[in-house]
């Protein structure tokens, strides 16, 4: 059996709490605060406490999804992502920048979100942008 913790930072927010997860033979096992993280301090809300469930869950999307003839099917990112482009190349043509939304996540880093909304303003032309973050 292999045991060891390692030191990460949340991202179901922008706060940047520190936590150790437990992993044993490969496999996340439990979720401790770290105590000397200057921002949780110790503390964790909910969703930190429980970040080894949702990473491990048989329900996760672990591959691409399309829509084919009704049904989501998977697909390789190539696919996928040449499939977005397509819809919203489509979409800004036929109707204009603003005729799209993007939602972005509270499980992604300050970093990530902001070239989400950079992409969103710059490329596809819209301020649609919002944020899901729910604590």
């Amino acid at each position: 059996m292999e045991y060891k913790t390692v030191l990460t930072t949340c991202t179901h927010c922008g706060c940047g709490c520190g936590f150790y997860l437990e992993v044993l033979d490969g496999q996340i096992i439990d979720t401790i605060p770290c105590k000397t993280n200057p921002v949780s301090q110790g503390k964790l809300c909910i969703k930190g406490w429980n970040v080894h469930e949702f990473v491990q869950s048989p329900k996760r999307l672990t591959k691409p999804l399309v829509r084919k003839n009704g049904e989501l099917v998977e697909a390789s990112w190539d696919e996928a992502l040449d499939f977005a482009v397509e819809k919203l190349k489509s979409i800004k043509a036929s109707h204009g920048g603003d005729a799209a939304a993007f939602l972005t996540s509270a499980k992604v880093t300050n970093e990530e979100n902001y070239l989400f909304q950079k992409f969103a303003r710059a490329a596809v032309g819209t301020n649609n942008v919002d944020h899901c973050a729910r604590l």
